[in-house]
């Protein structure tokens, strides 16, 4: 008897180890327990694990490519530690992580945690790809260039990002003056969560060859994600956000993503189980990659 099936797995999905190696698997889940820029109401480091756990009782089969998607080996690094010496520290050390997983050929999926990390995981893939350009579905737009005396703050990732590619935001429904006025200056024209139904021609065009995907999961409407640090009223639905990723897989190349904000303890489980849901669609839809 195979004593393996006595045991829960602590990875994604909870696999069995013939499809978590490291040295097979095409996708790599990277957990980031971090939140220290959190403004509002903090926990988001307590959500790659909440997902990881959730992940368990996700259905191995999927119905949107016909077969169990996770054939393709996936991969649960352990919890990456954050520096202490602030958050410009955190996000090169995910910058320097990112970057062996990119060398070595693998789909990283980065669970945080917060927002601010998805600067370095942008850099990391800005360096592989010459024509990468990053799809935000958010509820803010993020784009302060400082916020509480540091650029590093997660009110500050998109304009960080910016710094290395340009950037499709999507479902925005909150800024400041400052990023208004930012937005103005540089003619940028997010797709704003009010003009429901949103344009996915127009997001898609917007896009470049290669994408990186930063889920804020604040993007959706709180009657189905409360369990974030700065909710919003409105936002867009599970079967919306499913057809924008759709979408982008068809006609794009997905090199990478994350999901992040998720606060376990403001919501009920099921937002940690729609967040976990929400993970294999990037890595399933896309037609231009093996996995």
């Amino acid at each position: 008897m195979n004593k393996e099936l006595f045991y829960t797995q602590r990875n994604f999905a909870a696999l069995p180890s013939q499809y978590t190696e490291f040295e097979t698997s095409k996708v790599v889940i990277l957990p980031i327990p971090y939140d220290s820029t959190t403004t509002w109401r903090s926990g988001s480091r307590d959500g790659p694990l909440a997902i990881i756990d959730a992940s368990e009782h996700l259905e191995l089969y999927d119905h949107e490519l016909g077969r169990e998607s996770h054939l393709v080996g996936i991969h649960t690094l352990p919890e990456l530690q954050p520096s202490m010496k602030g958050p410009e520290e955190t996000v090169m050390r995910v910058h320097e992580v990112a970057s062996d997983l990119i060398r070595k050929d693998k789909f990283v999926v980065m669970l945080g945690g917060e927002h601010s990390l998805t600067v370095g995981m942008v850099k990391a893939f800005r360096q592989r790809f010459d024509s990468l350009s990053v799809l935000q579905l958010d509820a803010h737009a993020d784009l302060r260039d400082v916020y509480e005396d540091s650029k590093y703050s997660h009110a500050c990732v998109m304009r960080r990002v910016l710094e290395y590619c340009p950037i499709v935001q999507v479902g925005i429904r909150s800024l400041c003056e400052e990023e208004h006025r930012f937005l103005t200056q540089n003619q940028m024209q997010p797709f704003f969560a009010e003009g429901l139904p949103l344009d996915i021609d127009g997001i898609v065009s917007a896009l470049s060859t290669d994408v990186y995907v930063t889920i804020d999961l604040d993007v959706l409407d709180p009657s189905i994600m409360s369990a974030v640090g700065t909710p919003q009223p409105g936002g867009i639905s599970w079967h919306e956000i499913l057809k924008i990723l759709r979408r982008v897989a068809e006609t794009r190349r997905i090199v990478g993503c994350d999901l992040v904000e998720l606060c376990p303890a403001e919501g009920p489980p099921s937002c940690a189980f729609l967040a976990a849901k929400l993970i294999k669609p990037v890595y399933t839809l896309n037609s231009k990659r093996d996995c």
